[in-house]
């Protein structure tokens, strides 16, 4: 992934999107907090960005802050890589991620 390519705000976008899509199946597992924090430092968060990422792990982003019309339509490609390899930290996609995925996937790649 090309993550140094996004700006500050794309990147906490990203890890809005991908903070709510582990939470799809109402259970953020361990390796699915453990990768999304690993993401925080890759993408180089500031201390304030990752405690608001870390909240977004406790409680899931407003679903209207989630919007796919919100994702940069040249980073939509790196935006669905991190939520599924989010997805697939775990081992296991769940139904309800599986579903969630598909749908964004559907709504971000043209057709």
């Amino acid at each position: 992934m090309k993550l140094r390519a996004l700006s500050p705000r794309d990147r906490l976008q990203l890890l809005k999107f991908v903070c709510a899509f582990v939470w799809a199946d109402l259970d953020v597992a361990p390796a699915e907090k453990t990768f999304v924090l690993s993401l925080t430092q890759r993408l180089g968060l500031s201390d304030a960005e990752i405690r608001q990422v870390q909240a977004w792990l406790e409680t899931p982003p407003l679903a209207e802050e989630v919007d796919p019309a919100l994702v940069p339509p040249q980073h939509r490609r790196l935006f669905l890589e991190a939520i599924e390899q989010a997805l697939t930290s775990d081992g296991a996609v769940t139904p309800p991620e599986s579903e969630s995925l598909v749908l964004l996937r559907q709504l971000l790649t043209p057709p």
